[in-house]
């Protein structure tokens, strides 16, 4: 049965809220487990949807998945299938990422195209490229992508964009390839440079971690490891614009502010107080935010994961604010559902021009993606009456204990069937 959420406008968010692992981690740090026979454990995982579907993912390739709290202990057998065509894998893109490491460890991978959020076009292009430079053949057949390596030998490759997917998959071949890889115009986020701690943490060679090139010098095995995920960036963002549209004030755990360094200093432009800590921030708003103008980039830009909310936080910012989407043009879709709320805004290819407005009007909207469900129910903090947002399933994949988490910071906000 379809669930939405019932959210109630007009209560600044105050008090203390704790992240999680990264969703954008912890999936990956999964699949890395393929790379080494024995058991391999993960801690601080976040309760979202998405951990269940990847560890149906890795038993279907014959691993030994046990969920326990924010622990997951995965045991990779000796020889893993290698045949990934089954429905979980449709469910969510983030699937896609078993890839590498089969290849790596099997020689050859037939996993089915991956699924996930509407949010635009992500070819798999870049992957199956890298993989073909590494020595594998490559091919997309039957709504399968198939590869297959007698060998794996190191190679230079360069990407045409910084590509976290392609730069996952192509790292996590390159660790058991022959010689050296070097993967240049690699993406840089702090969820990469988490899988590159994890690998080297089972006997992977690294270097340039954290930079737009990547050096691997291939293993002949990796061990299995323990690794704690590190905190969830976006979700803690989205707390922080959350108190900023509320005029709130909101203390966030759990997180490395370093990875948030451009979305706070935007945020300070708006007027909010940010106070960095050690382990999170504190954000405190006491007036009607300012308009600002946000562009997505790849790390250490602006991610494109909160665009949404930035557009949320424009909607009813004093001024008018241009939103521009450089990673994924479908993203936009959710303008149509500010709209619904009241927002004057107007799309033009990858560009939005908000004119914000001092609040917001209550509507049914629906969710298209995890990042929009979230957006939306921030707008709906600051609409007037009672907002009901639609197909809330996307939200659950993303972010664990949403409704808990915003009902202890204050909001008026329920799920209901």
């Amino acid at each position: 049965m379809s669930e939405r959420f019932l959210v109630t406008g007009g209560v600044p968010l105050s008090g203390a809220v704790h992240v999680g692992g990264a969703k954008n981690s912890v999936l990956k740090l999964m699949a890395a487990a393929l790379l080494a026979e024995g058991t391999s454990i993960i801690t601080n995982c976040p309760d979202i949807l998405d951990v269940p579907l990847m560890a149906e993912v890795l038993r279907g390739l014959g691993c030994e998945v046990v969920l326990d709290g924010d622990t997951v202990a995965i045991t990779t057998p000796a020889e893993p299938k290698y045949h990934a065509d089954f429905a979980a894998v449709r469910q969510f893109r983030a699937s896609v990422c078993v890839l590498g490491p089969l290849v790596a460890r099997c020689r050859r991978a037939v996993v089915a195209l991956p699924g996930g959020d509407a949010i635009g076009s992500r070819p798999l292009d870049m992957h199956q490229s890298g993989l073909r430079l590494l020595g594998a053949h490559s091919e997309i057949e039957h709504g399968c992508v198939v590869a297959r390596a007698d060998e794996l030998q190191g190679a230079r490759i360069r990407l045409d964009f910084p590509s976290v997917g392609a730069t996952e998959n192509i790292l996590m071949a390159a660790v058991l390839a022959e010689g050296e890889t070097v993967i240049d115009n690699a993406a840089r986020e702090p969820e990469i440079v988490d899988l590159c701690h994890m690998l080297i943490q089972m006997g992977a060679e690294l270097s340039g971690v954290g930079t737009s090139t990547l050096t691997i010098q291939g293993a002949e095995k990796l061990v299995p490891t323990e690794h704690r995920v590190i905190g969830d960036r976006i979700v803690a963002a989205t707390w922080a614009i959350a108190a900023v549209m509320t005029i709130g004030d909101v203390r966030v755990t759990g997180v490395n502010p370093k990875h948030l360094s451009l979305v706070l200093d935007k945020l300070a432009t708006t007027g909010a107080e940010i106070d960095r800590e050690p382990d999170g921030f504190r954000v405190k708003q006491r007036h009607r935010p300012k308009a600002v103008n946000f562009s997505t980039l790849p790390y250490p830009g602006f991610p494109t994961d909160l665009q949404p909310m930035a557009i949320g936080l424009a909607a009813i910012a004093d001024g008018t604010s241009m939103i521009t989407e450089n990673v994924f043009e479908a993203r936009f879709r959710f303008v149509e559902e500010m709209i619904r709320l009241g927002s004057d805004a107007r799309t033009d290819g990858h560009h939005a021009v908000v004119r914000g407005v001092p609040r917001l009007s209550s509507a049914p909207v629906w969710s298209s993606d995890i990042r929009a469900g979230a957006g939306l129910v921030l707008a709906a903090l600051v609409a007037d009456g009672v907002t009901e947002v639609h197909d809330v399933y996307h939200i659950d994949r993303g972010y664990p204990h949403f409704i808990e988490d915003l009902q202890g910071l204050g909001a008026d906000i329920r799920r209901v069937a």
